[in-house]
């Protein structure tokens, strides 16, 4: 775990850690508590909490799966240990809170829920509001455009992968490693570092380019996993090592053709700030004339 953090909403803090292994956040619960029902006294309201669940038959795996940390208190500055939920958990303890600040949580989870079973009817949809997400975070419709056909992509390489027996989890993490490296020369986690990224998607954090050799990469190794047809693991790692270096010599190819690196450290932010930028220069320009 990453040392403690604090996150504000609405003028009060929130002690988090960062699990890099996991890439997943873990919140105080006493502290989310405390801001969503003003008690006085929130760690005797999640015990009481803890035992009404418990006593309505709530899922036991809500409970196997807490885990403590420890965290500084508010008050004295020492280190205690606290209960810590992950994101999941945390929406389930939401659930049960009744408070009117815990009813925006409640309303998304439910938009959500009623998205997905509309997106299973009609996959299109899942496309469409892609498309819409991406443009109200400030991409532009180039990148969009890319990014939907590197989905795509990597679409076509879950298919074949799972024909060949590979398992969802550590060994699809492993390949995607294998990739990443061998066009990028850094491994998934390590390129997120470059990108200051934590749990955000690395390719909706990736240049044009970048996505588009990230493309060629999956791609190729589409294609010679249909032609090697491996049948093992280690067959499918080989596979994945072959079809990144076929964007990683194209990668070193443009840049020494122009003089400049690929890999670049900006991130999503960066990309939406240089748009904005250009999009008021161009409005700027036009009002002049």
């Amino acid at each position: 775990m990453d040392e403690n953090n604090i996150q504000i909403f609405e003028d009060k803090k929130i002690r988090t850690a960062w699990n890099e292994t996991e890439e997943e956040w873990y919140f105080s619960v006493v502290d989310v508590i405390e801001v969503l029902t003003d008690s006085n006294e929130p760690r005797r309201y999640w015990s009481d909490l803890k035992r009404k669940l418990k006593k309505e038959g709530a899922s036991s795996q809500l409970y196997e799966k807490f885990v403590q940390l420890k965290m500084k208190s508010h008050k004295d500055g020492k280190s205690y240990k606290t209960d810590v939920a992950n994101t999941e958990q945390l929406l389930r303890i939401i659930q049960s809170i009744p408070s009117p600040k815990a009813e925006p949580f409640k309303m998304w989870l439910a938009e959500v829920g009623r998205e997905r079973i509309e997106e299973t009817i009609d996959p299109e949809l899942t496309v469409e509001r892609a498309l819409e997400t991406y443009l109200k975070k400030g991409y532009s419709r180039e990148w969009i455009n890319q990014r939907l056909q590197a989905i795509q992509v990597r679409k076509e390489l879950t298919d074949e992968r799972d024909t060949h027996g590979v398992k969802q989890g550590v060994e699809y993490a492993i390949l995607t490693d294998e990739i990443t490296k061998a066009w990028s020369g850094m491994t998934t986690r390590q390129y997120k570092n470059l990108k200051g990224l934590k749990k955000e998607n690395l390719r909706d954090n990736m240049s044009t380019l970048e996505l588009v050799l990230n493309m060629l990469a999956e791609a190729t190794t589409t294609e010679i996993s249909k032609e090697q047809n491996p049948q093992t693991f280690a067959e499918n790692r080989s596979v994945a090592r072959e079809g990144g270096e076929v964007a990683g010599n194209a990668r070193k190819d443009i840049e020494e053709r122009t003089g400049r690196p690929v890999i670049t450290s900006k991130n999503a932010t960066v990309f939406s700030n240089l748009i904005s930028d250009m999009i008021e220069s161009d409005y700027s320009e036009s009002n002049n004339k």
